[in-house]
């Protein structure tokens, strides 16, 4: 077994503080890398070390693999861990770390690299029988020849960036005279984003849901799936709300998709943890989506309806012990709901809106899970993702679940900055969120930045008249006589 004494998190932010949490649960020892800008971030007060990488932009700091290398041999650092975004699903570092001898809590650069490229993802796991959505078997820049295949396939279909991810170079086409259009700007949006023009079409699933599954696989060929999480409420194309288990998942479809994620993993010789996503289609036919390398932002809900500790297992396999478990063991508890905290402006189409937080109280109680990365009088930095927190309840029920959060929300008090908290609020308390009959065109449907807005300001004035109400009486009370 190799030993793993030092840990360097090579993240900033919640993420970083997550990771740290279970280190010192294990009497490892942390070390924080940190840019300008986060001179004074929580994750740098958390550590036992930390050390300045480079300047505030992520290209001179966060990303600059070879001075994270470098701080791992001054420091003495046995393994890294990359988080998740960042460097977290580099091949080229989790291979320079491999090739330093320095253990990186993930898995190996191979299987970084197989399912880094959907295409290559899609290759390796069709020997499998895993259902996949039609669409081009290569990666694609000639205009007239996707067009042929897009007719062939039939509208509506998808264009997407064949290497990227986080809703770039992806274009919904409805009709065959907007095709042209929508690939040039498809291309032009991946070259500017990742280098690389080349895309992908592919049938558009119409109301579809993205339900994802969490794998943990060690060294020793052991595989399990720790279910699902219902993760359809995005905006952009990208998670604001989680959940697991899904409203809409029986028992049979469970273990169908479970098997499924597990024979990706098996397909690139997959170490630790990783997501294997799926697009569910309104008769819940599942397709293979692609594989995130990586720990999720979202894994919180998994841990708390299984009671594992995700983290701690990654760090276990990497020093090369067997899971603990085996499928078998594992047994849904419970229900788990996650808003992912964004210095974002719903109101104004959910715009980064970084400044000064003059107030920032978090929510407590039974139930409530706050992973944190930021605290008050703090400024919100401008050159990473705006994510402040993410909040997790956690109850008996899915309804349980959704009461607590709304409770939750509405006892997290911030000021200087807009967030997605009110969002939040209008999502746990929408009726097709609430009887689980959404997608993710959820958004679109229903949310109205300008009814929220409203919303919000008569709940203000109600708020207002109440505590004038209440000071008039408190006068009432100081005037009367001895």
């Amino acid at each position: 077994m190799k030993e793993i004494k030092k840990i360097l998190v090579a993240n900033r932010g919640e993420i970083a503080i997550r990771v740290m949490k279970t280190a010192k649960k294990m009497g490892i020892k942390t070390v924080a890398v940190y840019s300008s800008a986060d001179r004074n971030a929580l994750h740098v007060k958390y550590a036992d070390e930390a050390v300045l990488i480079g300047e505030a932009a992520s290209s001179q700091s966060y990303l600059r693999g070879d001075k994270i290398i470098e701080v791992c041999k001054e420091l003495g650092v046995d393994a890294v861990h990359p988080g998740y975004g960042f460097l977290s699903e580099n091949s080229s570092f989790a291979e320079a770390c491999e090739k330093n001898n320095i253990i990186f809590i993930g898995p190996k650069s191979k299987a970084i690299e197989m399912m880094g490229s959907k295409l290559a993802a899609k290759e390796a796991v069709k020997h499998y029988n895993i259902p996949m959505v039609p669409g081009t078997e290569d990666a694609i820049t000639d205009i007239e020849a996707a067009k042929k295949i897009a007719t062939e396939i039939g509208f509506p279909i998808l264009i997407k960036a064949s290497a990227g991810g986080g809703g770039k170079g992806m274009r919904v086409v409805e009709k065959a005279e907007d095709f042209v259009s929508q690939m040039d700007r498809a291309i032009s949006e991946a070259t500017n984003a990742f280098g690389d023009g080349s895309v992908f079409i592919e049938k558009y699933v119409t109301k579809p849901r993205h339900i994802e599954i969490q794998v943990m696989a060690d060294s020793h060929g052991n595989i399990v799936y720790v279910f699902e999480r219902e993760c359809s409420i995005q905006r952009r194309h990208q998670k604001v709300v989680e959940e697991a288990p899904s409203a809409i998942l029986t028992p049979e479809k469970r273990k169908e998709m479970g098997e499924a994620a597990v024979k990706v993993a098996k397909a690139c010789d997959y170490l630790g943890a990783g997501t294997v996503e799926f697009l569910m289609d309104a008769d819940h036919n599942f397709y293979f989506l692609e594989m995130n390398t990586r720990l999720q932002v979202e894994h919180p809900v998994s841990e708390l309806i299984s009671g594992l500790d995700l983290v701690e297992l990654q760090i276990r396999v990497a020093r090369g012990e067997a899971l603990p478990m085996k499928q078998e063991d594992l047994q849904i508890k419970g229900h788990a709901m996650e808003l992912r905290v964004y210095a974002e402006d719903p109101m104004n189409d959910f715009l980064p809106n970084v400044g000064f937080l003059s107030t920032y109280k978090l929510p407590e109680g039974e139930g409530i899970r706050v992973d944190n990365g930021i605290e008050e009088g703090m400024d919100v930095p401008i050159y990473y993702d705006p994510m402040l927190s993410k909040l997790i309840t956690y109850g008996n029920t899915r309804e349980e679940s959704i009461e607590l959060m709304i409770k939750a929300i509405d006892n997290y008090l911030v000021e200087g900055v807009h967030t997605t908290l009110p969002f939040g609020k209008f999502v746990m308390e929408h009726e097709a969120f609430r009887s689980g009959d959404f997608d993710t065109g959820f958004v679109k449907a229903y949310y109205d930045a300008e009814k929220l807005k409203s919303k919000l300001d008569t709940e203000a004035e109600i708020a207002a008249m109440i505590a004038f109400q209440q000071y008039v009486e408190d006068q009432k009370v100081l005037r009367l006589p001895n």
